[in-house]
């Protein structure tokens, strides 16, 4: 089973930026769509992005189109969020999700589509 473990999350001022990663372990890396979520108080969990495996094709939500980039470095097991021009309403727990895919540029936008998340990490945006 594939285990992942989120980090790079705290406390920044609107305006500023954070890179989040996703380590990731227990099965070939390469094979498995990396995405992110996002979960607020009260809220639904979210999709923000994702990557396919073969790291050619990413998917973003409109609310984050332009300021966020994901990533990944299949050699370090590892996937990334760089996170720019941060916003308060960005102010959520981070899910880092992952599921295993035999199509090199697919990447999935739903919740129910992955099999494998992360403990999280808290993301605080001040004013």
């Amino acid at each position: 089973q594939v285990q992942l473990v989120e980090s790079g999350g705290g406390l920044v001022q609107a305006g500023g930026s954070l890179r989040l990663s996703c380590a990731s372990s227990g099965r070939t890396f390469s094979w498995y769509i990396m995405g992110w979520f996002r979960q607020a108080p009260g809220k639904e969990r979210e999709f923000v992005a994702a990557i396919s495996w073969s790291g050619d094709s990413t998917s973003y939500a409109d609310s984050v189109k332009g300021r966020f980039t994901i990533a990944r470095d299949n050699a370090k097991s590892t996937s990334y969020l760089q996170m720019n021009s941060l916003k308060p309403d960005d102010t959520a727990v981070y899910y880092c999700a992952a599921v295993r895919t035999r199509y090199s540029s697919t990447t999935n936008s739903y919740p129910r589509d992955y099999d494998y998340w992360g403990q999280g990490t808290q993301v605080t945006v001040s004013s």
